[in-house]
């Protein structure tokens, strides 16, 4: 399973020193040798588990399944993010057990209303 990409289709056989890898990375990070390049590549599919041969130089539209099973190989790469989040459900997504802390304004009535009501006018008395 590889790391650096995460929608790897296949494995690629290194020509230099006959190994497996998902991706160059793979390569760099477990050998001490640098990758060989070559024309010719061996893949193994990762849906059938079936090896087949490409060469570079004749590659066509057509070359971008794999012969056994026509699964698409060649997608764009799909690399790991860095990301920051907060732990638990997202809020946004499910918000039926948020309770609403705003204060609902009251309007106030005729029993609480005075025009003799001292604390208004503490100031201005003397």
């Amino acid at each position: 399973m590889c790391k650096h990409v995460l929608n790897a289709q296949v494995s690629i056989r290194s020509p230099c020193c006959r190994k497996w890898f998902d991706c160059p990375e793979c390569h760099a990070e477990s050998e001490s040798h640098p990758l060989k390049k070559t024309l010719e590549m061996t893949f193994v599919c990762k849906k059938c588990k079936k090896a087949f041969r490409k060469d570079a130089t004749e590659f066509e539209d057509a070359d971008e399944y794999c012969p056994h099973c026509d699964n698409h190989y060649i997608l764009e790469a799909v690399t790991p993010k860095a990301a920051l989040r907060v732990e638990g459900e997202d809020a946004r997504m499910d918000a039926r057990m948020l309770k609403d802390e705003r204060v609902k304004p009251t309007k106030p009535t005729m029993n609480q209303i005075s025009i003799f009501d001292p604390d208004a006018d503490v100031d201005k008395l003397g």
